[in-house]
């Protein structure tokens, strides 16, 4: 017990839950690091800063490129701050394959926004992690909390698995579609449209809003026929311009209807779910990651590999032999 008590104070902890934006960003930074000290300073901070956390509205957002996701989200958080809010954007980007970082830089693509005290925007490559999600997504949303934002945005690289990923950390999910989609929703998938708590169709404006208007009313007849992702909710569509801003503050009612009508309990039950989901998945990218890092699995790997393309064995009995040889250590 007395080794907890004298246990150093991490110097990001103050400032941080000061607000400080520097603070903030050095712990982004170290919770991305790969290293196994940072890691463990990493962990020992969210720990202290769990009891500050949970008190924001979380929101995902996601739509195929060139539906204007920056631009409304830009437009969507200048309004929130106009009604007293803060907002945290984390923006997931493509990741270079040459440096690993990320290529779309967020703080360009929203200007205005990015010069706001009351908002923090922070793109983070997506590496490797399975769905184009960076992995401590989750617990760079737990900072952003601490630090005092009353508001987190989960933009994502595109459309995909990503989609699901972030479905799975957020409180409220929300799909941008382009006017006059068609019968193949724009390409796509129908388990996306399955996932939004609310499809907003951007560009409603000049001569593209009587076909928008159109596309919200087909999406809302495709909604009936779905199951809706929230328990007492049911999922909506509505038009909007981020160009003009015709359509985007009343966005934010249509949160606060959502938020009522989950409800705390209802809330409070799925973060709880998705907290359980977060560890097997961390679960699952840790022995991942120890699995690739092991010196005999790292042997039979460029063999293995040789032998599965030659179609000379499956890929599942060479999963097996490496999983063998992991275990062996």
């Amino acid at each position: 017990m007395a080794a907890q008590t004298d246990r150093a104070v991490d110097p990001l902890l103050a400032p941080l839950r000061a607000g400080d934006r520097r603070a903030l960003a050095q712990a982004i930074t170290l919770v991305e690091s790969t290293r196994a000290d940072h890691r463990q300073r990493a962990d020992a901070l969210l720990a202290s800063l769990l009891p500050h956390t949970g008190k924001s509205v979380r929101l995902g957002i996601t739509g195929v490129p060139g539906v204007g996701k920056s631009t409304f989200i830009e437009r969507f958080g200048l309004s929130l701050i106009e009604r007293g809010r803060s907002l945290a954007v984390l923006a997931i980007d493509p990741s270079s394959k040459r440096g690993g970082g990320s290529i779309l830089g967020d703080k360009t693509r929203m200007e205005e926004l990015s010069r706001r005290p009351a908002a923090f925007i922070r793109p983070s490559p997506a590496g490797t992690t399975l769905g184009g999600v960076a992995r401590r997504t989750r617990e760079t949303m737990l900072l952003a909390e601490a630090a005092g934002f009353d508001t987190v945005i989960v933009e994502t690289v595109g459309v995909g698995q990503s989609e699901t990923a972030v479905a799975d950390m957020v409180d409220m999910f929300i799909v941008l579609l382009l006017p006059g989609g068609g019968d193949d929703l724009q390409g796509i998938k129908r388990g996306v449209i399955e996932l939004a708590d609310l499809i907003v169709v951007n560009k409603a404006d000049g001569d593209l809003k009587a076909t928008a208007q159109r596309s919200a009313s087909d999406y809302q007849h495709a909604l009936r026929m779905l199951r809706s992702p929230t328990a007492g909710w049911t999922p909506e569509v509505t038009t909007c311009s981020a160009l003009s801003g015709e359509g985007v503050v009343a966005i934010w009612a249509t949160i606060e209807r959502f938020l009522q009508a989950v409800g705390e309990k209802g809330l409070a039950r799925r973060r709880a779910e998705q907290a359980r989901a977060w560890m097997w998945n961390e679960v699952g990218e840790t022995l991942l990651t120890e699995l690739r890092r092991n010196p005999e699995v790292r042997k039979l790997v460029p063999g293995l590999e040789r032998e599965v393309e030659a179609a000379r064995t499956t890929p599942a009995a060479a999963a097996r032999l490496m999983l063998k040889a992991f275990h062996a250590r």
